[in-house]
């Protein structure tokens, strides 16, 4: 691999990365929309096949991934410091924008009856999952974190995993609704301060993330081709029930937050912006797709003539 190829890489994994840790933004998408969503699952999911070629193309996509969430930490550890309802209410625009999409994909593939459920369903659980308390505002990934809390940050791990397996669904916005997000941003904070038990429980996550990116992929691609159409209409109810899921987390997480005139015009406004920037993001996306197709079609055409 050359220096140019080993950057171009580095670039898309911090792109991913930043991406990866927005609740609300998937980093499935954007990696869709740089055109290197393919290869690398295809990448991971094949890693033994060819581990040389394939472990080449993935470091440096590891390593803007680590970039791009360690720029993020600070602004976004800030924002839910000074101002927590605009940073939800921001985080909610980018959820809703992503919905034009959802619903496109999902009726693409068809309705019936029996779909409703499909789709209900997720929103129930997403929902109710915010009422368990052990899941919500009693985390704690301190030094005298319960032992059960080790295994619960590796099941996180593989839940937000889903964002890079499943162009659309957020895994920070899942670490979120859990009440996991925050405590994990913060135990990035305490990296200088707690060496040892930080490393620990990062470490735990990152191994959940990538067993969930081995296991999620390989279930995702069952599920999409045993039942295509009942696994969209899932993921639109996961989506839908990730809205009211994040503001009943919200309340569980900042009990203190303001809720001035002035932080709720904001708030308004960045939700707005938000589902501007993520509808335009999944429609780019779309179109890049699009355009992929088209051209491999004229090549093929060409190819057979």
């Amino acid at each position: 691999m050359n220096i140019k190829t080993f950057f171009k890489n580095f670039i898309s994994g911090a792109l991913i990365g930043i991406a990866a840790i927005i609740p609300g933004v998937s980093g499935g998408t954007v990696a869709v929309l740089i055109d290197i969503y393919d290869e690398f699952v295809g990448a991971v999911s094949g890693l033994f096949k060819d581990f040389k070629r394939n472990i080449l193309f993935l470091l440096p996509i590891v390593l803007g991934i680590v970039v791009g969430i360690g720029a993020m930490y600070f602004p976004l550890k800030l924002a839910l410091e000074k101002a927590p309802l605009p940073t939800v209410l921001l985080f909610a625009g980018l959820m809703v924008g992503s919905f034009p999409k959802l619903f496109k994909d999902g009726i693409s593939y068809g309705f019936k009856k029996i779909n409703i459920l499909s789709a209900v369903i997720p929103f129930i659980v997403v929902v109710g999952i915010c009422f368990i308390p052990a899941l919500s505002s009693s985390v704690d990934l301190s030094v005298n974190m319960p032992v059960w809390q080790y295994f619960m940050l590796i099941i996180m791990g593989m839940l937000a995993s889903c964002a890079l397996v499943v162009p659309g669904v957020s895994g920070s916005l899942v670490l979120l609704i859990l009440g996991y997000y925050q405590p994990i941003i913060e135990t990035i904070g305490e990296l200088a301060v707690n060496f040892g038990h930080s490393i620990a429980v990062l470490g735990l996550f990152a191994v959940g993330i990538v067993a969930g990116f081995f296991l999620i992929s390989k279930l995702m691609k069952l599920l999409l081709n045993k039942f295509p159409r009942g696994t969209h209409w899932a993921i639109i109810g996961f989506v839908i029930g990730s809205i009211p899921a994040i503001f009943i987390s919200f309340a569980d997480n900042f009990p203190s937050a303001s809720y001035d005139i002035v932080q709720i015009v904001v708030g308004v406004i960045l939700c707005v912006l938000g589902m501007i920037f993520t509808y335009w993001l999944s429609a780019f996306a779309e179109a890049k797709q699009k355009k992929a197709i088209k051209i491999w079609l004229v090549a093929a055409y060409y190819r057979t003539n």
